[in-house]
């Protein structure tokens, strides 16, 4: 067992490699717990402060339900409900709701944000999206990798990522599949590769675990993947005026059907951490329809429908995750 009490959760580089296998571990435990119907609940008596910068739907559903689910009372602060920022400056902030709260989830911007309220709150810090990281994602991505690979560890699988590696998800992919040993691989313009510093933490971490990494233009790269996984191609907050440019450099790299026959493995999994704009049925994909004319981005509805399976496990599969993250830190 590892001992992680009393940890903040602020990006995957703060972990060794048996603490992050320990957490997927927990993960599993709790999440066949529930199933059987005879949850323990280890948070009673603990209250987590939720502030959302940035809206959701999975991170903040899967925080509250596996907080109550445990016992603990949370309380939801959005952009108009604190003063974060605004009035009070964010060290401030950390140090009075470190006063009241045994735990404190942070969704927003740049990741000295919650890297400053980790340094004042007393409390453990968890980070539930930064520009920079989003690592409660990567454990339920790798839960559900585990769960659908025919009893085969990660470090017996290959993953590839498609699309804009440059974002939170590749920079959270590329070193969480290093801390497990895994074959991964970055499929992207190089533009929108991660940043240096990112790829050689990511290489110093693979050579103790045994990990390849490799960083691609070529779509030949998925060859052989296990798994390929992709994200939007607009993140949240981006300018309007950069939505052509990206989605016509990103558009050969569609997770389509040509894409995954390149991988040469029929069994081959798609993932997708949500929202996914493989239809018109959002408003934002039906405003980069009128730009483009498209009616599918980085993923076809055909992939998407055949994949849901997968992609929705892996959605739920957040609050099972993230559930470990609590449970190991306040439990």
């Amino acid at each position: 067992m590892v001992d992680l009490q009393g940890r903040h959760f602020l990006k995957e580089l703060d972990f060794t490699p048996a603490e992050w296998r320990w957490l997927l571990t927990l993960a599993g435990d709790l999440k066949a717990e529930r199933a059987s119907g005879k949850q323990r609940q280890r948070l009673a008596g603990k209250s987590i402060a939720l502030i959302f910068e940035k809206t959701s739907t999975r991170t903040r559903c899967a925080f509250e339900v596996a907080a109550h689910e445990q016992g603990a009372f949370t309380t939801y602060l959005d952009p108009t409900s604190s003063q974060l920022g605004h009035k009070e400056s964010v060290p401030d902030t950390a140090r009075v709701l470190g006063r009241m709260f045994h735990g404190i989830e942070y969704r927003g911007f740049g990741q000295e944000r919650v890297e400053t309220l980790a340094a004042h709150a007393g409390v453990p810090v968890f980070n539930g999206l930064t520009d920079e990281w989003h690592p409660t994602q990567m454990l339920a991505d790798q839960l559900t990798m585990l769960e659908h690979s025919g009893g085969r560890p990660l470090s017996e699988l290959t993953l590839a990522y498609v699309g804009d590696a440059r974002s939170n998800e590749g920079n959270s992919v590329l070193v969480s599949s290093a801390l497990m040993g895994m074959d991964v691989r970055l499929v992207s313009p190089v533009s929108l590769r991660p940043a240096a510093d990112v790829v050689a933490a990511a290489e110093a971490i693979a050579a103790q675990t045994g990990a390849k990494i490799t960083l691609s233009d070529s779509l030949d790269a998925v060859a052989g993947a296990d798994f390929i996984y992709t994200d939007i191609w607009v993140s949240m907050g981006e300018p309007k005026e950069i939505w052509e440019q990206r989605l016509a450099e990103l558009l050969p790299y569609q997770v389509n059907a040509a894409l995954l026959a390149r991988t040469g493995n029929e069994h081959v999994q798609v993932l997708h951490c949500l929202p996914a704009f493989h239809d018109l049925g959002t408003s934002i994909a039906r405003d980069l329809h009128a730009l483009t004319g498209l009616t599918e981005f980085e993923i076809t509805h055909e992939v998407f429908e055949a994949n849901a399976n997968i992609i929705f496990d892996e959605a739920e599969n957040r609050m099972h995750t993230i559930k470990a993250v609590l449970v190991a830190a306040l439990g």
